[in-house]
């Protein structure tokens, strides 16, 4: 057998420079006792929880490999929901940071996620427009609603009725009542998509933003309002304050009866709030009260609204009555009454306009105890701001208290720099340039740049050197943090600087079809007795295109130039004589890089392929398929022939130049890669995308090799495949059964080989399994998930049904699992009633489950009853110790909703 060739892997280190991702919403989390402090917003796969008064990271919930694409924090404020982009729902713990629930349903992207108001039940909408509720106490789905055409946008519970809102992009709204798990109503009042959705006035009005300026209004009708006879007249009303609301109780009936679809809920358009903003509504939300609604489009302005209580409203209306009470008085009128109602436009007042420093993507609102309106906006740039709302002033403004900026950039980086002693990381972007610290991943210093193409720091460390889109090189001192120096130096953008190997100088490729030399020297400084260093333009190469690349070979006698005519050519360093042309490419030549040992050259092109050249008769070694997009960046390992590449497809590739042989992918990114920078070590590579992170990957010393490799990438596309198929739970079922079977009939002919020899027959396992196969039976149906019990009993043959019976009866009289055994017991008779009740061989085994069923079920409730009995009086003891009454608003509110769905059902039955 041959040697293989061993390689290290590389493994993900740390994520950094990101503050958020843009993609999910911002929402206030409570965390350590504190509302209105903590923010938590989406980061690429995981979610950051920032604390707004420090600027600092508290909390990370680490996510797999998929983007975040949702986020909802429950009511009791203990637990965050997480969509993601595969479909995948996680729930997590505030307080351990850790996932507790993991919901699989949605086939793609997770758009809207929504809590009721008690936290036990979960509704997500999906890019594959269905919409699921979960039940997060059973970690079970409890149905799934279709009927939308396009992406689901919003959703949500009501608090009081158990129905609920949706709306998406195929310009529908729609109702679902979830007893019946069916919609009932659609609304479609909307010319374009419906972006979002708002519940106000104690869920008596709906809000809706579309596509325009316009935020549709319409009031809501309840049946049980219409026609309860109890009820006062005042909540008889469709939702609206002003006493021309109301309607005629026998004409609302009469109209019940026209349309069937409007036996729960009916909507009526009642006006629309005009917006400021020309464009469609981004997101549209109130604060957890309702007080407030708030909303914004693809600009960068905040405009919030203040919903008047129903008090408010009275108060209102009480002072327009004696105000035209007067005036009927002076022009000797009567009935002023009839005339008197409050406008759309004054029951929802605008309050202010709240001007973010960019563009909005996201906000939360919340209403603090001192009064004050909390507002987080999540914006496009990478950053987090906080504003504060002073609702008692006679002129409300947002005053900002916190900005969130020092984690990251604000553009997209565009080109990375280790140090040479491998600790500080150079990242600069469009508007400023930041030095990192490897080891803590902490910003040590920010400078502010022009748009920096290209960077390296200076021998010894302690300036760096940018090539800006302006054409312009800066020098920067890292002590002080200033702008030392900028020249001019190309009259198009610096594409690409290089270091020469002595380290006296560097060399820039422009725009300008020109290739400068530039050495360092040391100049007096006209404010200080030190000299300082500056820059020296030596010499300069005029080319016939553009220069987008310029490297040196190793030993200085060669530079490798790529021209947009898509070759590279290479030159003599000290007569700038032409040496070779490598052409091939179909498309510029975007990066390349020389090995060590100068004997190789690696160009990487907008053509997506990467092709390996020899320096010394610029013949072509091999052309090597790299990215299914652009190659954005090439560099090999020090001292090796090794070398990475970065592709517009969201991977990083590390490649053998020798054996031509793709050796690792690095997956973290989720777009574009736009440059890559590695240690002078080799240990460590830095990354950065369009997604606004930067990456760290760290080389171990486990070894990688290839043949393995590709068998773990095999099974894991074999494996994807087969979660694809989504094969039923039923078959492990129905594996363990036939290995009951099995071991039976083994134990069953030792037992008559025993006999027939004469011996003592034992009750053993033959096989010596341990557990035994009726226990082994057991453990398999207790690791079936509780959402997926009755969808794999439903497939399972009948077959199986009379071993699955026995068995049930042996664990109920064990007393083993009552609850659970009842349930899959209780399912399989009423999918099997006619098979089992007409099989004589199971009709004492039916008896026996009988009796045991009943008398183990007695007894669990029993212990139920005791454990009940214990914890009142417990409670009993407490209250009359402490004086304090426990649950008091949870037994109001059970109390007040078995009442309501009464009458819902007398009403129904009436209606019918």
């Amino acid at each position: 057998m041959g040697l293989t060739r061993q390689y290290l892997r590389y493994e993900p280190a740390a994520l950094f420079g990101l503050v958020a991702s843009a993609r999910a919403a911002v929402a206030f989390v409570a965390l350590r006792g504190e509302r209105g402090r903590y923010v938590a917003v989406p980061a690429c796969e995981h979610v950051f929880v920032w604390d707004t008064r420090k600027g600092e990271k508290v909390l990370i919930l680490k996510g797999l490999k998929q983007e975040v694409s949702c986020l909802c924090p429950s009511p009791d404020g203990l637990h965050l929901a997480v969509g993601y982009e595969d479909g995948a729902v996680r729930v997590f713990n505030l307080l351990s940071g850790e996932s507790t629930v993991t919901f699989n349903g949605h086939r793609a992207a997770v758009t809207a996620l929504q809590y009721d108001h008690l936290g036990g039940r979960l509704v997500s909408g999906s890019k594959d427009t269905e919409v699921i509720v979960w039940d997060v106490i059973n970690e079970s789905g409890l149905y799934r609603l279709r009927g939308h055409k396009d992406v689901i946008t919003q959703v949500l519970f009501l608090k009081e009725k158990n129905l609920l809102v949706t709306c998406a992009k195929d310009t529908l709204v729609k109702w679902w009542d979830l007893d019946t798990q069916h919609c009932f109503k659609t609304l479609v009042g909307h010319r374009a998509e419906v972006w979002g959705m708002a519940l106000l006035s104690k869920e008596k009005r709906l809000i809706t933003g579309s596509a325009d300026s316009e935020l549709r209004v319409w009031d809501l009708t309840y049946i049980q309002e219409v026609q309860d006879p109890d009820e006062p007249e005042s909540k008889k009303s469709k939702g609206s304050s002003s006493p021309g609301a109301e309607e005629n109780t026998e004409d609302e009936t009469l109209e019940l009866d026209e349309h069937p679809e409007e036996r729960i809920v009916k909507c009526s358009k009642v006006g629309s709030i005009m917006r400021e903003g020309r464009d469609r509504v981004v997101t549209l939300g109130t604060d957890r009260m309702g007080k407030f609604l708030a909303c914004h489009g693809i600009d960068a302005v905040l405009e919030v609204f203040s919903v008047l209580s129903e008090e408010e409203i009275q108060k209102k209306l009480e002072k327009k009555m004696k105000k035209a009470r007067k005036k009927a008085k002076q022009n000797s009128e009567e009935e002023p009454e009839k005339s008197v109602e409050l406008s759309l436009q004054e029951e929802i007042q605008r309050v202010t306009n709240v001007k973010a420093s960019s563009k909005i993507k996201s906000f939360d609102l919340i209403l603090s105890p001192k009064g004050e309106l909390k507002m987080v906006l999540l914006l496009q740039n990478n950053v987090i701001e906080l504003y504060n709302l002073d609702l008692s002033a006679q002129v409300p403004q947002a005053v900002r208290v916190s900005r969130i900026t020092i984690g990251g950039h604000r553009s997209d980086v565009r080109t990375l720099a280790f140090s040479s002693d491998n600790i500080a990381i150079l990242s600069a972007a469009a508007e400023s340039v930041k030095i990192w610290n490897r080891s803590t991943l902490q910003c040590i210093r920010t400078m502010e740049c022009e748009y920096a193409l290209c960077s390296l720091f200076v021998p010894g460390d302690r300036q760096v050197i940018l090539g800006t889109k302006t054409g312009k090189l800066q020098l920067y001192d890292l002590a002080s943090g200033s702008l030392i120096e900028s020249l001019n130096a190309h009259d198009g953008a610096v594409w690409s600087i290089a270091l020469s190997p002595d380290q006296h100088g560097f060399v820039t490729g422009g725009a300008d079809k020109c290739v400068k030399f530039w050495e360092f020297e040391l100049v007096k400084d006209e404010s200080s007795v030190q000299k300082r260093l500056s820059m020296k333009h030596v010499r300069i190469l005029q080319l016939d295109e553009d220069v987008l690349c310029v490297r040196y070979s190793p030993n200085q006698k060669l530079l490798a130039v790529s021209l947009l005519d898509c070759t590279v050519k290479v030159f003599y360093v000290d007569t700038l004589k032409f040496f070779l042309s490598l052409y091939g490419h179909k498309l510029p030549v975007l990066c390349m890089d020389i090995c060590y040992d100068g004997t190789l050259i690696a160009t990487g092109s907008a053509d997506r392929n990467v092709k390996i050249w020899g320096l010394d008769f610029g013949d072509c070694h091999r052309s090597l398929f790299a990215h299914d997009d652009s190659v954005m960046y090439l560099q090999f390992v020090p001292k090796s022939h090794l070398f990475f590449t970065a592709g517009k497809d969201c991977k990083i590739k590390q490649w053998d130049a020798d054996k031509f042989e793709h050796i690792q992918t690095l997956e973290g990114h989720h777009q574009e890669v736009w440059c890559l920078a590695l240690s002078p070590s080799g240990d460590y590579v830095v990354s950065a995308s369009h997604d606004k992170s930067l990456r760290l990957w760290e080389r171990t010393r486990e070894p990688l090799i290839l043949e393995e490799e590709r068998e773990m990438q095999r099974e894991a596309e074999y494996e994807e495949s087969v979660a694809k198929e989504e094969q039923p739970v039923a078959e492990r079922i129905m594996e363990a059964l036939e290995l009951y079977r099995e071991e039976t009939a083994k134990l069953k002919e030792h037992n008559a080989i025993c006999k027939a020899a004469g011996k003592e027959v034992k009750d053993h396992n033959v096989t010596m399994y341990n557990p035994k196969p009726s226990a082994y039976v057991l453990e398999v149906f207790k690791k079936v998930k509780s959402s997926e019990l009755e969808e794999s009993l439903l497939v399972l043959p009948f077959s199986y049904v009379p071993d699955l019976l026995r068995l049930f009866n042996e664990y109920i009289q064990l007393g083993s699992d009552v609850e659970l055994l009842c349930r899959a017991l209780l399912f399989l008779l009423k999918i099997h009633f006619g098979q089992i009740t007409g099989n004589q061989m199971l009709v004492t085994v039916i008896e026996n489950l009988k009796k045991t069923t009943i008398s183990r079920v007695s007894e669990a409730r029993d212990v139920l009853g005791f454990n009940m009995a214990g914890l009142q009086f417990l409670q009993r003891e407490i209250e009359a110790k402490e004086e304090v009454t426990f649950f008091a608003d949870a037994t109001e509110r059970f109390e007040e909703k078995k009442r309501k769905r009464k009458k819902k059902e007398k009403m129904i039955l009436a209606v019918l």
